[in-house]
Formats: structure tokens, sequence, C-alpha cells
């Protein structure tokens, strides 16, 4: 017995829908204060090393994208905006690292990104030409412009292609594989465009910061809402620069040493207003999905701005976790340094669970209906259950890749287990 995706099941990218995808698819202490009150370029005084605080906002932010694609709740948009939260995260280290010539940075930030991409892309590409597709001969992306296209999955500026239907309904995989394997792909698009525009951004952050910061909010008010309408694939890639602009932004003021500048009271009574209005504003403009912000655009830019600033107002920059996330260290470990590896694979590795719990259908005590009754309501648990799992393998066999982008030795599971004994020696 095939069960194909249960109903609820949401594996569709973590955005207002790109790449053509069709909507209907699925208490710490101040930070360090700065070292001097001058300029807003001044970063702030700040031991080395890893923030901790940012790993655990970056370990939460991969376990909500995973979760949101595997039952689809709207609501998990509006509990903890993951995707703006990632590329705050990814801004506030953009701008440390543009301490150094910004070609240099953006050499080496291009080069981590690029080779687990290939990856993906090769594997992705293979089972798709495996399955007949052939991009001259798809009507949705204009032959040989479809060909062309085909070097988004080398760098990705653009939209890479990929067939709307493959294979059947009843096959090893949905037939919509394809979109949902793809369509995380629009976030590595954006980070690209982020990176390439972060010496300018930051620039301009410490030139006019105001203005740089609600900049993108207010072009978003503007290309989110229809009042300027921007077609195709150009038009997705404005939205998502506007959408999460001002939380890249928002890392700059974090790294810099801007918000902790401002007072508490203040930030968080702005940052309430905002967010208030981002949530009256999806009220007037729900999508298919109800309260999904990933379909209002105003709504999610707005939301995700006033919980960044909260949340990096509150930032205690731990060098350690304290005592009761200690327990978690190895996996926050493990996570940031396979951020890149869980991403890119989480949603195909959502469907692959599929024709796995399926064989149980085949067990001799399951010709009963009771066994299958008891399967059928528990279906979506046992996805959430067997898709970890499957990730651990994935970081098994294609994490090392990662290392090797970073021009670091190729490690299996580089939890820091192993760095914290040496240094307990």
């Amino acid at each position: 017995m095939t069960q194909g995706y249960p109903t609820g099941t949401n594996t569709g990218p973590e955005r207002t829908p790109a790449f053509g995808v069709p909507q209907q698819r699925t208490a710490g202490a101040l930070p360090e204060p700065p070292a001097t009150a001058g300029a807003v370029g001044t970063t702030a005084a700040k031991k080395p090393g890893r923030d901790r605080y940012l790993d655990l906002l970056r370990t939460i932010a991969l376990v909500r994208v995973v979760v949101y694609h595997l039952f689809g709740w709207a609501w998990l948009t509006v509990l903890f905006p993951s995707m703006g939260v990632m590329f705050a995260l990814a801004g506030s280290l953009m701008a440390r690292s543009l301490k150094r010539p910004p070609l240099g940075v953006i050499r080496d930030r291009v080069r981590r990104l690029l080779p687990p991409l290939w990856l993906f892309g090769a594997v992705v590409l293979t089972l798709m030409f495996a399955g007949g597709w052939n991009p001259l001969d798809d009507p949705d992306h204009g032959g040989t412009l479809g060909v062309v296209e085909l070097l988004n999955y080398i760098v990705p500026l653009g939209a890479p292609p990929f067939p709307w239907d493959i294979g059947s309904k009843s096959g090893l995989l949905e037939n919509t594989w394809a979109v949902q394997a793809a369509g995380v792909l629009w976030y590595l698009r954006a980070y690209l465009w982020f990176v390439l525009a972060s010496p300018l951004l930051l620039w301009a952050f410490r030139r006019a910061p105001w203005v740089t910061l609600f900049a993108p909010l207010a072009l978003t008010a503007v290309v989110g809402t229809g009042v300027v309408s921007i077609p195709g694939e150009t038009g997705n890639a404005v939205s998502d620069f506007a959408v999460y602009g001002s939380c890249w932004v928002l890392g700059f003021a974090h790294q810099e040493g801007v918000l902790a500048r401002i007072p508490r009271y203040a930030a968080v009574s702005g940052s309430a207003l905002v967010m208030a209005f981002g949530l009256w504003w999806a009220s007037g403009h729900l999508g298919p999905d109800g309260w999904d912000l990933n379909d209002i655009p105003l709504a999610q830019a707005a939301w995700s701005f006033g919980f960044v600033v909260i949340l990096l107002q509150y930032s205690p920059s731990w060098q350690e976790l304290p005592s009761g996330l200690a327990r978690w260290d190895r996996l926050i470990t493990l996570s940031n340094n396979r951020a890149v590896t869980i991403y890119l694979w989480h949603n195909l590795l959502i469907m692959a669970t599929v024709p796995i719990i399926d064989l149980a259908y085949g067990l001799p005590f399951m010709e009963s209906g009771s066994g299958t009754a008891a399967l059928d309501s528990s279906y979506m648990l046992w996805m959430f259950l067997l898709v970890w799992p499957l990730i651990a393998v994935m970081i098994l066999a294609t994490g090392w890749i990662e290392d090797i982008a970073a021009k670091r030795k190729p490690r299996l599971w580089p939890d820091g287990h192993r760095s914290k004994a040496r240094r307990a020696k």
C-alpha cells in the first residue's frame, strides 16, 4: 500500500513562493559595551571565539524550518521567523569578516557556499534526468533558455529549472518531488545576493545607519504589496532581498555595536510596534494558508525585523552554553558546522521517509484493519521521527564537503567533542 504524502504535509519552500512554486503547495545580560561611543562603525568590544547564543539561535531556526516543511503549520512562521533570524546571523558574521579586504571575504563566502550546492545539484539533476526530464522540451523553461538556466545549479544568481511533474503519484517519490527539492535553493540565491552587496551595504550603514536599516522595509512596502509588480524570477529575487534586507543589516548593527547603544526599553517598544503592524497587515491579507507569513511579504518583513531586534537586544554573548543548555552543546555545535548540509537536503529527506514508512504496510501484523489504521493516524509522527536519522546519515555521507569548502580537514561528525577532550588534557 503506497500512501504518498499524508494530508497536511508541507515540504514547500520556507518563503513567499519562488522559482514558480505554486502557493497552494504545500534573560541575559546586555552585550559588551562598545569600545568607544564614537562613530557608528565602531565595533563593540567582544571576546574572541564563537558566540554560543547565536549558535543556539541558528540551531533553533534550522529545526523550525524542518518541522515547518514537514507539518506545514502556519503558526510556526509567527512563533519563530527562522529565515529572518538566519539572515541576521549571517549579516553579523559578514560584518565581522569585512574587517578584511572585501574581495577576499566575498571569495571565501562564495567558496564555502558552492561545493555543497554542486553536490546537491549533481544528485538532484541526475535523478531528474533519470526520470526522463529534458529541459529542452520543458515548456516552463523556454527550451534552450532552460539549459542556460542550469548554470544556476553552479552559481545560484537566478532560479534553477526543474520539472513541475516527474514520475507518478504512486512512484518511489511523490510526483512533485523536484519542486520540493529545488525549492529550498531560493535561500542560497538570496544569501549570495546579500554577500555580493555587503561591502556596499556596510559602507552605507556606517554613513546612514537608519536609512540603510529601514530602506528594505520601505522597498517591501512597494514590491511586496503589489504597488509595483516586477514579473518573473527577477521580481521574486527583489522581493526576497527586500523582505530580509533589514534583518541582514540588523546583523551589521549587532556586530558594529549599534544595537547595544540603544536603550533596551526603546528598542523593544519600537520593535513591538513594528511587529504589531506586521500582524495587523497580515490579518487583512491572509494567503491560501491563512496566517503563514511566507505568503505575506510585508507582514513577514515587519514581524521578522521586530523579532530579530528583540533577540539581538537580549543577546548575552555566551562563550559557553549555560548549564541548562549544556546538554545540547554537541548537537548545537554539529548543526552549526553542518548548517548548509541540513538546509539543502532536509526537504528531499522528508520525502524519502514516505517510501520507507510505506514498507511497514507489508508486514504480516499489518493485515488487520486496526494496524493499518494505527499507522495511518500516526504517519506524520513517524515521518518526524525518521527524518532526523536520515539527516544524520546525510551529514555523515556529504557533510564533509563543507570542510573542504572551508579549507579544513574533512570531519565526519564535527560536534566539538574531540576538541573539548583535547583542551581538557
